[in-house]
């Protein structure tokens, strides 16, 4: 059985114990989180979501991602911006499917 989950602005698809990397979420490691934004559960897919469904799961580590670059250049005009940023990562580990 698998589910459909949206968070951070993302879908995911996820099965019970699936590992998944999302955008980050407060707590430590061994914290428990559930969603609540279920759009597809045990087949039955939701208008947005499905009612009474949930997914559970326990956060594994806080993590970051790759470091991307990010550089601005107007031509002729000796205007050149660098910029790094690396995105603040969630790693969760799904325990639990409810539809």
């Amino acid at each position: 059985m698998f589910a459909v989950i949206k968070t951070g602005g993302k879908q995911y698809k996820v099965q019970k114990d699936s590992v998944i990397i999302i955008e980050k979420l407060n707590g430590k490691a061994g914290d428990k989180v559930s969603f609540d934004e279920v759009l597809m559960a045990d087949g039955k897919v939701g208008t947005p979501m499905v009612k009474g469904a949930s997914v559970s799961g326990e956060i594994m580590k806080q993590t970051r991602g790759e470091k991307i670059i990010v550089f601005k250049k107007i031509r002729r005009h000796g205007y050149r911006r660098k910029q790094g940023h690396k995105q603040a990562l969630t790693v969760v580990k799904i325990t639990d499917i409810k539809a």
